[in-house]
């Protein structure tokens, strides 16, 4: 069961974030807009990553901090584990038309070892298939965003509101089964088909560190995460308040 957070990771400082499938840093930036300090992990090289990170194996790095105890020093972990079998794009499209091979799905083992950590946690997915509790779901309309890109998240050991899903204001933009079709967002994956420009991307997205295409269509808009961030450390404030 989840424990509560230790006050002495979050009283005088900011507290501490492990931002867990990193990539180029989409969701940390949101949690280091919240309040967060934040420390990421990816398997690839990422140096537009902007803030400090492990390269390494998740899964690997987290039971490491779990056996050594060094998990203590962190409050909350955010998880974006690869399940590209379960994303909407390969349940429909792909696999319908025989494309694309064998996937990643490492939402379970991720899970079990977050519940092992004891600390509040979200695990983020893109809809689809996913096994994961869809405890909220973000939408980049919500934000005032350019793209759409719905989001789903499983929160461990805590609770968040649920905010309205506004309706979409049109369509994406971009050609779909031969006809293009213009609209007041922009499609965050691919690169073909009316797909937008790289500085159209970063417009629509809130992100200014990454040039790098395939980096701005994994990540997640830094509104989304700084969103959860602040919910979470609002949760915080009466026991900060009776602790000072």
């Amino acid at each position: 069961m989840t424990q509560p957070t230790d006050i002495r990771r979050v009283r005088g400082a900011r507290p501490r974030l492990l931002d867990l499938y990193s990539c180029a840093g989409g969701a940390g930036t949101g949690y280091s807009r919240a309040g967060f300090a934040v420390d990421g992990c990816d398997v690839a090289e990422r140096p537009n990553y902007p803030f400090p990170y492990h390269r390494g194996d998740a899964l690997a790095y987290l039971a490491h901090l779990i056996n050594t105890g060094e998990i203590r020093r962190y409050a909350f972990v955010h998880a974006s584990p690869p399940c590209q079998h379960g994303c909407a794009l390969t349940v429909g499209t792909n696999r319908s038309q025989g494309w694309g091979g064998t996937h990643e799905d490492l939402v379970a083992p991720t899970r079990e070892l977050l519940d092992a950590t004891g600390l509040p946690y979200v695990i983020e997915q893109p809809n689809g298939r996913a096994e994961i509790r869809k405890d909220l779901t973000l939408c980049g309309e919500m934000f005032g965003l350019g793209v759409i890109r719905h989001r789903n998240f499983e929160l461990g050991g805590w609770t968040i509101a649920r905010p309205t899903h506004r309706p979409h204001r049109g369509r994406v933009r971009g050609y779909r089964h031969g006809r293009f079709y213009d609209g007041p967002y922009v499609a965050a994956y691919g690169s073909g088909g009316g797909k937008p420009s790289v500085p159209e991307l970063q417009a629509a997205m809130g992100i200014d560190w990454t040039d790098v295409r395939e980096e701005l269509t994994e990540a997640i808009p830094p509104a989304y995460t700084e969103h959860i961030g602040r919910a979470y450390l609002a949760t915080l404030a009466p026991t900060l308040e009776a602790a000072a």
